[in-house]
């Protein structure tokens, strides 16, 4: 889906209208803080998966002394 600047314009002139110049501030101020809370979620998430399929290092083999 491609917006172009018409679209752009025509979604910011219906915003304008149904919440007015007063509210769209906070209403933007609020969508950009929710954006930004759900990248750091997600590149959180995806952080601890790439972690969790990393090959863990083998564990060292214990060395026994033979009995004599």
């Amino acid at each position: 889906m491609n917006l172009g600047f018409p679209e752009i314009i025509m979604i910011l002139v219906i915003a304008l209208l149904v919440f007015g110049p007063k509210k769209l501030p906070e209403l933007g101020k609020s969508l950009g803080q929710g954006i930004r809370e759900f990248k750091k979620g997600t590149r959180s998430l995806q952080d601890d998966l790439s972690d969790s399929l990393k090959d863990p290092e083998p564990a060292p083999v214990p060395v026994t002394e033979k009995a004599s």
